[in-house]
């Protein structure tokens, strides 16, 4: 299930109320001008670059545990070859980024995956309403459930054994819900880390970085090392019905074979991650908290991340969360959390995409300050990592700023294409005009010359 977790670069709240009217500022574009939305082309995934004695530990972590913290006794996966269609009224969006993310199993992950129009498919992907989804669970953003083919049905039987994970013998029919009324971005988001749980590992772990198999929501498509997690998943040595201790005694040959660079590598294995700071940030950033509630379990998060002793992405996205639920009273403490956010990033392998959200909120700093320069030299180095990562989000988030900073450093022409070429992104990450707007006027009220 993909959690509702405050997605971390969407909306800045920086450092200075935003305009609440419709009055044109510098730089905006008006109503008529917003240019095609872009997409991503070829991918490019970062290949993990972890020992195969860790991913073995991550392997076995991810497979035989659910969120919840409940075992799972088997392993299971589709036994031959997967089938996937489309129901609901999904938007026009997802059946390309679905041909795409299946294109990219097929290739990294050796799995035998093609899209059907019949009835019989493995995996029925049912585009809903947000408010279908909500109604049925009010946490998720999108989720995926054994032995149903729609939502109906999963409400029909949804305290059966038929649709629980624990009770699972082999998977032959699963169903993905995914919002049909979200932008392109959070649809294909969703596709990615939904079918990968519906194929491969059900668990999340926050101490990975660099995967989709974390609730922290950073990354958005499937990276190198999810593509090698779902390539073990399916290799030729594993079946379903094998315990974890038969699983495990298989996994150093499969990875000394699919991952030979990973066999010399040391082993740097991450402390398991207590229950009480996952749920602190659950209350902190998720749904339903009051103002105060989500300060105190922000803080709450940071000290057990202090006494846990950690000085990973763990302790940076503590810190990250209490700077952006500081922002609206007290920005310059906010200010020092995402510095001290950067600098834990700054030290942990793999979490570079992580530093792409923080330089957002330190770039927004820097404008309301009027310092450009400096916004500039914040935004640069992470530009190509928000599109490597295909965030169009996060990528028209910085492009924005820099065109804000671009205008306070005088370069008015240069700021003027780089914010149109914003706009095609936004509109895929943001998805309906009036968001793309929004968030234009959002960033522009951070500019001094804007006032």
């Amino acid at each position: 299930m993909r959690k509702l977790l405050f997605p971390v670069a969407l909306v800045l709240n920086a450092c200075m109320p935003v305009a609440h009217n419709d009055t044109a500022t510098r730089g905006i574009a008006p109503a008529s001008a917003l240019p095609a939305m872009k997409v991503f082309a070829a991918p490019h995934p970062i290949q993990t670059v972890k020992s195969n004695r860790d991913l073995v530990q991550d392997f076995i972590a991810l497979s035989f545990e659910l969120e919840s913290g409940r075992a799972l006794p088997r392993f299971t996966r589709f036994e031959g070859p997967i089938t996937v269609r489309v129901t609901g009224a999904p938007p026009a969006s997802l059946g390309p980024d679905l041909d795409r993310l299946i294109a990219r199993l097929r290739t990294e992950a050796g799995i035998d995956i093609t899209r059907t129009s019949g009835p019989q498919a493995s995996i029925t992907v049912q585009a809903v309403t947000r408010d279908d989804i909500r109604n049925t669970l009010p946490d998720a953003a999108c989720f995926v459930v054994p032995n149903v083919t729609s939502l109906d049905e999963y409400r029909n039987l949804r305290r059966s054994p038929r649709t629980s994970w624990v009770s699972l013998n082999t998977r032959e029919k699963l169903a993905i819900f995914l919002p049909n009324d979200a932008s392109p971005q959070e649809a294909r988001d969703c596709l990615h880390e939904e079918l990968a749980q519906a194929i491969g590992p059900l668990n999340d772990l926050y101490r990975l970085p660099d995967s989709v198999f974390n609730d922290d929501n950073v990354h958005t498509v499937l990276t190198g090392f999810d593509m090698m997690m779902l390539r073990a998943y399916y290799a030729p040595e594993l079946r379903s019905g094998m315990s974890r201790a038969q699983v495990a005694a298989h996994l150093p040959a499969i990875f000394a074979r699919i991952n030979p660079a990973g066999q010399n590598r040391p082993a740097h294995p991450i402390s398991r991650t207590p229950r009480a700071w996952s749920d602190a940030v659950q209350t902190a950033l998720g749904p339903g908290a009051s103002p105060r509630q989500r300060r105190i379990a922000a803080a709450q998060a940071l000290d057990i991340a202090t006494q846990m002793g950690w000085s990973d992405h763990r302790r940076a996205f503590a810190h990250y969360a209490n700077g952006r639920l500081l922002l609206s009273t007290d920005p310059n403490a906010a200010h020092m959390h995402f510095l001290q956010a950067d600098r834990y990033y700054a030290a942990t392998p793999g979490a570079d995409l992580h530093r792409a959200y923080v330089a957002t909120q330190l770039a927004a700093h820097a404008i309301t300050q009027g310092d450009g320069t400096q916004a500039l030299a914040l935004i640069a180095p992470h530009l190509d990592m928000a599109a490597r990562n295909e965030n169009a989000a996060l990528l028209a988030t910085l492009l924005m700023l820099q065109a804000e900073a671009l205008d306070l450093t005088g370069d008015r022409a240069k700021a003027r294409t780089v914010r149109v070429d914003s706009l095609g992104w936004a509109r895929y990450g943001f998805g309906s005009d009036w968001a793309v707007r929004a968030k234009e006027r959002e960033i522009a009220s951070l500019n001094p010359l804007n006032g």
